[in-house]
């Protein structure tokens, strides 16, 4: 059966997306970045509450993923720390200039990494030659690759992600951007053995007093009274359908 990964953004929805179904979860910060690693204490308390694997992210910041000296320091610190937490995977990527894999930087973060699953996330979809990147990831080590087959979304880069599930059975091709419900089967049909998905949803802020006059966000659209969650009804469905197909 095909396995089902959330991503989730806090403690809570971490505990609702296993509770709804979940095979595993990637951790992260700044859902409007992308993902950025976790504090402290969120890593703290999934460690505690949360029973099904658990993938932190590592990354420092939003945009490109090729990194100053400062920031691939911070980097390997984290993955330290994950690895004194006792995760059991992380989800990382590095480039250099030119859209190639940054080999030996990966090299250290495999060094550093030890004995958890390095998932090579959506650097992947930025990278210039995904065939030549998916080789080189092989044998550096790489778990798996989470990608959209280098399209906005997973479906649209279907084909791509067919052509690398044909190149070899490791590292696992984990589909993700706009997986949902209603295109699963499509990911089903193609081979695809790992699935990526939000399930999110922007819930209202409890807040009843606002400021209209102030922005904490240098985004002036930035909606500061809206909260990204997971939306459990949407993870079981899609459960249910992967239950489903492999019967």
């Amino acid at each position: 059966m095909a396995l089902l990964e959330i991503c989730c953004y806090s403690m809570e929805c971490a505990r609702e997306a296993q509770q709804q179904g979940a095979d595993r979860i990637e951790l992260c910060a700044a859902p409007l970045e992308g993902g950025l690693t976790p504090s402290a204490g969120v890593l703290k308390s999934v460690r505690q509450q949360v029973t099904i694997p658990v993938h932190p992210i590592v990354r420092p910041r939003g945009g490109d993923f090729c990194y100053t000296e400062g920031e691939f320091a911070a980097m390997l610190e984290d993955i330290r720390t994950l690895r004194e937490l006792g995760f059991p995977g992380l989800v990382t990527g590095v480039l250099n200039a030119d859209g190639q894999v940054d080999l030996p930087r990966m090299r250290m973060i495999m060094e550093a990494a030890g004995p958890l699953a390095v998932t090579f996330h959506r650097a992947f979809d930025m990278c210039a030659d995904p065939l030549g990147t998916f080789r080189q990831l092989a044998s550096l080590g790489v778990a798996r690759i989470l990608t959209s087959g280098q399209q906005q979304s997973a479906e649209k880069g279907l084909s791509l992600i067919r052509e690398l599930i044909a190149e070899s059975r490791t590292p696992i091709i984990m589909a993700g951007a706009g997986v949902r419900a209603n295109n699963l089967t499509l990911f089903l049909e193609a081979g695809v053995t790992e699935l990526h998905s939000s399930a999110g949803q922007w819930l209202p802020s409890p807040m009843r007093f606002r400021n209209p006059g102030l922005s904490m966000s240098t985004d002036p659209d930035a909606d500061e009274y809206s909260r990204y969650a997971v939306n459990g009804a949407s993870v079981a469905e899609m459960k249910t359908i992967v239950s489903r197909y492999a019967k």
